[in-house]
């Protein structure tokens, strides 16, 4: 049953949202095959190894942020925490050609699966136990925590659907996260996507990661000229 916005009421609480968002990203790498690895992914230039070496990274930083406290009113929420392009990545920048070696240097999926679920363990453990309304500082700016986790939310649900871009066995995102993520894009775009959209596919066309067809354009009306909305 196709899920959206408009029909779905998202009734899990968005701490907890974080918490089986993340549990289910990293339940899917657990169960990927070695070879699934070197499938591409849905991050241009990246393998499906690349981005779970990324994933790593986004742990550590989770992990960092709650324990980096801050005194200063917040600065972001959820959703102004993202700076928002219109230019999708191509592969080129210089930490995401670090990314890629730092994967290749792992050369055995193995070793990524351990890290991953070593230190993403722990990142999940640091939000369970994390109070929300702790202000915590990152990138610059000042969010509470629960404000941080919910937009980790967008985080760990476009990069399931990366995951499973080319894995068309492999579970992608949870219901929930995909609805609290295209509600989040939505207020992001100041607009919302049509209902004939799917959240899976609202979130891949108004993120980048596919072009509309002729007749989602057609349904985006004004928005499709505003198309994507690359968060970073």
């Amino acid at each position: 049953m196709r899920l959206s916005v408009s029909r779905h009421r998202n009734t899990v609480p968005k701490m907890h949202l974080f918490s089986r968002s993340w549990t289910a990203l990293r339940t899917a790498v657990a169960e990927l095959a070695d070879e699934d690895f070197a499938q591409p992914s849905g991050c241009r230039g990246w393998l499906v190894r690349d981005l779970v070496c990324h994933l790593v990274i986004d742990a550590q930083d989770v992990l960092i942020t709650l324990v980096t406290p801050a005194d200063a009113e917040p600065t972001r929420d959820a959703i102004t925490y993202w700076e928002v392009s219109a230019t999708p990545p191509t592969g080129d920048d210089p930490l995401d050609a670090l990314t890629v070696r730092l994967a290749a240097a792992y050369e055995e999926p193995r070793l990524l699966k351990f890290h991953l679920d070593d230190v993403g363990s722990a990142a999940g453990r640091a939000a369970e136990l994390a109070d929300p309304g702790v202000r915590v500082g990152t990138r610059g700016q000042v969010l509470t925590a629960g404000d941080y986790l919910s937009a980790y939310v967008m985080e760990w649900t476009l990069h399931h659907l990366d995951l499973v871009a080319h894995l068309p066995g492999v579970a992608g995102p949870p219901a929930e996260g995909l609805a609290r993520s295209r509600e989040m894009l939505e207020k992001i775009a100041g607009a919302p996507f049509p209902a004939s959209l799917s959240d899976r596919d609202a979130l891949l066309v108004g993120t980048g990661r596919r072009a509309p067809t002729d007749e989602e354009k057609a349904e985006l009306g004004g928005l499709a000229a505003r198309l994507p909305f690359v968060l970073g």
